[in-house]
């Protein structure tokens, strides 16, 4: 049997019959296009999120209060009762550490107006405290300017680097260095300003103005909670640094021995960990509802070929009747079904890897195609044919060749 002809009687067949066969053809495609969609969204996410995480190098570690990402239900309470992590823990970690390095808060304390001259911001721009080290822990370049002295931190100065978004709103018109810009009411002089990161799940990286921590430690006091940002040196060395950091922690928090850690070490390796925990629940659930689609569409695609069978009656007892075997009868039957499980399928990935690529425009990101994933959809789509398309094939390999031409 010539497959090209068998697909051709199999595109007759479904314009012969074509509110029929296009239910038939929108349950598979819906089927497919639920997991196929699912799968290249939850793939622009995991590009996305592992080309954010890469500009931050492997070896930063991150010390906070709180978990950066929880997945499923947490004690919230057990999180809130712990004891804050100040500025002079950071310090102390400073002075007693021999693995770490680049060792600096990361804390946002205000969001508020940063104004200069008449202008004024929306009351949206983040106030941070930082050290020489937080722009390299945090992947941001200087564009121009300079980053701070270490005799910036310890006199507590007022100066300040300022994101991409602060620049555009303020001065688009001339250069910010050396300008005065005033927040609640205190004045910081600009020495430098970022380079634009863009945006996170929607989030810009560039609103915001970095100043000393010294500084702001004098305006919202030294025992505000922080997180703290340190490097390893290199990914081999991360894991022997967060073994030197918990016995650091745990000594200078007075954690009792029998107790466990009051404060959280995150990675980029953990993250990426919890992450792949996120995407593949959204997997799952793909799979799961596009199963649940595909079954009944299964079933659909056995109803159409056995509608076919009883039509074409006459037509198969008279290619019996000719000298065809119940294996050519069978095989046009089967092959039929499978082709109309393929032309779904196909639709469904299309429809499919369209949808899901809008999150990438969302996102500002890269196309993507789950090659893997459409392969397994055309590969399940035959499966789907065969099984579905089995019985009705042999339904029609089995009728009597006299009893078929006497059918009207």
């Amino acid at each position: 049997m010539n497959i090209i002809e068998v697909f051709r009687q199999s595109i007759d067949s479904i314009k012969a019959n074509k509110l029929r066969s296009s239910l038939t053809l929108l349950a598979i495609s819906v089927g497919v296009f639920a997991i196929i969609s699912a799968n290249t969204a939850v793939l622009v996410l995991d590009t996305y999120f592992k080309d954010t995480m890469s500009l931050m190098g492997g070896d930063v570690i991150t010390v906070s209060k709180f978990p950066s990402i929880q997945m499923g239900p947490s004690d919230w309470d057990l999180y809130r009762n712990r004891q804050d992590i100040t500025i002079a823990q950071m310090e102390d970690l400073q002075d007693l550490t021999e693995t770490s390095t680049g060792i600096g808060p990361n804390r946002q304390y205000q969001t508020t107006r940063v104004s200069f001259g008449e202008l004024e911001t929306e009351p949206n721009i983040g106030i941070r405290g930082g050290n020489e080290f937080y722009l390299e822990n945090n992947a941001y370049n200087i564009e121009e300017g300079r980053n701070f002295f270490p005799e910036d931190i310890d006199n507590a100065r007022p100066v300040a680097i300022i994101g991409s978004d602060v620049v555009s709103a303020l001065f688009e018109m001339e250069t910010p260095i050396g300008k005065t810009i005033r927040i609640e009411g205190r004045p910081y002089t600009i020495i430098g300003y970022t380079e634009e990161k863009g945006n996170v799940f929607g989030n810009t990286l560039d609103r915001f103005v970095l100043i000393p921590y010294s500084n702001l430690a004098g305006v919202y006091g030294r025992n505000q909670n922080i997180g703290i940002q340190l490097r390893a040196g290199s990914v081999e060395r991360v894991a022997a640094t967060i073994d030197e950091l918990t016995g650091i922690l745990r000594a200078l928090r007075k954690v009792d021995p029998a107790e466990l850690n009051d404060f959280e070490i995150t990675t980029n390796e953990s993250l990426s960990g919890v992450f792949d925990q996120f995407t593949g629940m959204l997997y799952m659930i793909g799979f799961f509802i596009g199963g649940i689609v595909l079954l009944g569409a299964g079933i659909g695609v056995m109803n159409i070929m056995l509608v076919s069978v009883t039509e074409r009656t006459r037509e198969i007892g008279v290619r019996k009747a000719v000298g065809a075997t119940k294996k050519a009868i069978t095989s046009q039957f089967l092959l039929e079904s499978i082709a109309i499980c393929q032309i779904g399928g196909f639709i469904g990935i299309l429809a499919g890897v369209g949808l899901g690529n809008l999150a990438s425009i969302w996102l500002e990101s890269g196309i993507v195609i789950p090659w893997s994933s459409a392969l397994g959809g055309l590969i399940g789509m035959t499966l789907v044919g065969m099984i579905f398309g089995v019985y009705p094939a042999y339904k029609a390999a089995q009728l009597d060749p006299i009893e078929s031409l006497r059918y009207e």
